[in-house]
């Protein structure tokens, strides 16, 4: 027994495994630079004489290529050391049992009419359900809109997790988002669960019902508001961009009394509505998340924090045991700061018409920027370690800290989330970075948080011009990896920041190759060698070896051959209007003719 049980204590919390291929990929990528080294030979020994038709043309056409290989080199950064983490939560419990650390979870949300009440609650349910002692757990909910019907659909909230939590726990429900859950299951035949299965949907439906008549209404009835003393909060001049900071503690968990039905303790539940006057900057996302550790170090002072946006509902119960394995290994885990997991979403169909899923992102180029230690911060969906959100640097000598003792000191040094950009998230991650903490990425075999992706174009693009456009400012900001990284992080990691902060300007050789070549075919000018000539074959092979590669990628990430087709033409879209838009309103701004207007997350405020 002493023998088996020093053996466990050996062992690490998690491995850390190389994709396969990687060789095999690197000798492939040369040939697929050769080629591309070829064609601007091709291009440079066979321009134009000046005064022969066709010659801006071709300078332009090499120019446009010139930037497609340069594009093409930084984006192997992501594709050369790709590796993929195992954690072994069994090993975590067996280990540390009942001294697992406090965690807080932080769910922004700003206006009750985009992002419903009972949408927030269900992710609110969803991460107070987690396979984790409910004493550990605290829960703070950021209202940004600072709106009484958000109020009052938690308190909705409140009383039915007494209800939920403990069915959840006792037949294992998955997942622990309660709409989620309706939805996806049926009346079970076993007759003890179908009783308590029909009793919970039953009280569900009922509070979403009061819900909903309350938010139509768009007020909250007097016979309400006497029952609950937090209402008092809300007068006529409260507004959205005009309210006194309002802080409600609505399940002490530090009070034993407060259990479930099962007399077992619940997790703490927490309405932050933080100041906003319309003379103040409130800096969207980044303020909310700021104010709720400001909050959480006065509370609960968890030293591991996740944050989710109120629509992406927790699918895993074993999430928060999983990113801790990360946390406390004892060989690697002191020098983690975060642990980011992917985005995923539950109503991508089987061909993906609009390319949300994003599986080469999460399976291959994500993966290939952790095999740097570099992952960035996406905004949603991460576990940090307290104190390096909160501005520590990274020490050999550090271990960590586990309770409360010196949390709260190091979250009031600094503001934890960096103002000045829209990408708040990006420049966060990467500043941690430069303070010599490591990131992880994550994925699951069964995602840990799921939401709903855009269903129509237009929603699409925007999405990805608030994107790329927040991303391209931070290329132009103090922040740009290739300068603010220079040192601290490598090259190759720098290089995998930029495949993404390039999005926007890569839409203009984009944007010549779909205009130019076309004008001049229908003009009898010629662009390219002949298919007789020996200069074709190096843009055969590139775009031969390119393509099928790409398929070959897309298929083994499970995607169909129809998907990688329609990614191909959503990357035609983006790059010819969301990001041509983006390099448009960054550089417009750059020159200080106007300010750029941002579409900031719904989740960041307005």
């Amino acid at each position: 027994m002493g023998g088996d049980g020093g053996r466990v204590e050996a062992l690490s919390l998690f491995e850390t495994k190389e994709a396969r291929g990687r060789v095999a990929y690197k000798l492939f990528s040369s040939t697929i630079f050769m080629g591309i080294c070829l064609i601007w030979v091709y291009r440079l020994i066979n321009i134009p004489r000046s005064g022969e038709e066709g010659r801006w043309a071709w300078i332009g056409l090499f120019v446009a290529e010139f930037w497609f290989g340069l594009y093409w080199i930084v984006t192997q950064s992501v594709r050369w050391n790709v590796v993929y983490r195992y954690p072994f939560k069994e090993r975590l419990l067996h280990r540390y049992g009942d001294k697992l650390p406090g965690v807080d979870i932080f769910v922004c949300t700003a206006d009750p009419i985009m992002e419903p009440p009972t949408l927030v609650i269900n992710t609110v349910l969803s991460v107070m359900s987690y396979n984790y002692p409910p004493e550990k757990i605290s829960v703070y909910l950021s209202d940004d809109g600072g709106s009484e019907l958000t109020f009052y659909a938690l308190l909705e909230a409140s009383n039915f997790s007494k209800h939920w939590i403990p069915f959840c726990k006792k037949f294992m429900v998955e997942p622990r988002s309660p709409a989620a859950y309706f939805a996806q299951h049926t009346e079970p035949h076993d007759t003890t669960y179908a009783h308590e299965w029909l009793s919970i949907k039953k009280l569900y439906e009922s509070m979403k019902s009061r819900i909903d008549s309350v938010v139509e209404m768009g007020c909250i009835s007097k016979e309400i508001r006497d029952q609950h003393k937090g209402f008092s909060e809300w007068n006529s001049k409260v507004t959205k961009r005009d309210h006194q900071s309002i802080v409600q503690i609505i399940i002490d968990g530090r009070d034993t009394t407060a259990v479930d039905n099962d007399g077992r303790r619940l997790p703490m539940l927490v309405y932050v509505a933080r100041e906003k006057r319309p003379q103040w900057p409130h800096n969207f996302k980044a303020g909310a998340m700021n104010a709720l550790i400001r909050v959480s170090s006065e509370i609960s002072k968890g030293a591991i924090i996740l944050n989710v946006d109120c629509d992406m509902y927790s699918n895993n119960p074993d999430a928060i045991q999983e990113a801790l394995c990360f946390f406390m290994d004892e060989e690697r885990g002191h020098e983690i700061s975060y642990v980011q997991f992917p985005q995923n979403f539950c109503n991508i169909t089987e061909n993906d018409v609009y390319s949300n899923a994003v599986v080469v992102f999460n399976k291959i180029e994500v993966p290939g920027i952790d095999g740097y230690g570099a992952v960035f911060y996406c905004g949603t969906g991460c576990f940090h370690r307290r104190e390096s959100l909160c501005g520590r640097k990274y020490s050999k000598d550090h271990r960590g800290q586990w309770d409360g003792g010196d949390l709260q000191k190091n979250a009031k040094k600094t503001k934890g989330l960096i103002y000045g950009c829209s990408s708040e998230d990006v420049i966060t991650g990467l500043a941690i970075q430069c303070r010599g903490w490591k990131s992880v990425w994550y994925n699951p075999g069964k995602e840990a948080f799921l939401g709903v992706a855009p269903t129509t174009l237009d929603q699409a693009l925007i999405q990805y011009k608030r994107w790329s456009e927040g991303m391209f400012q931070i290329f132009f900001s103090k922040y740009c990896p290739f300068l603010y990284g220079h040192g601290k992080i490598k090259l190759a990691a720098q290089m995998g920041y930029c495949v993404y902060l390039l999005w926007a300007p890569i839409s203009l050789p984009t944007l010549y190759y779909v205009i130019v070549p076309p004008l001049c075919l229908l003009r009898g000018i010629p662009l390219f060698p002949e298919v007789s000539s020996v200069w074709f074959l190096p843009f055969a092979y590139v775009f031969v070896a390119k393509s099928v590669y790409s398929i070959a990628e897309d298929l083994c990430c499970r995607h169909t051959l129809k998907a990688w087709w329609n990614l191909q033409r959503m990357w035609v879209f983006r790059r010819t209007t969301s990001y041509l838009l983006s390099f448009h309103y960054t550089i417009i701004k750059q020159l200080g003719f106007s300010q750029t207007e941002v579409c900031h997350n719904n989740q960041g405020g307005r």
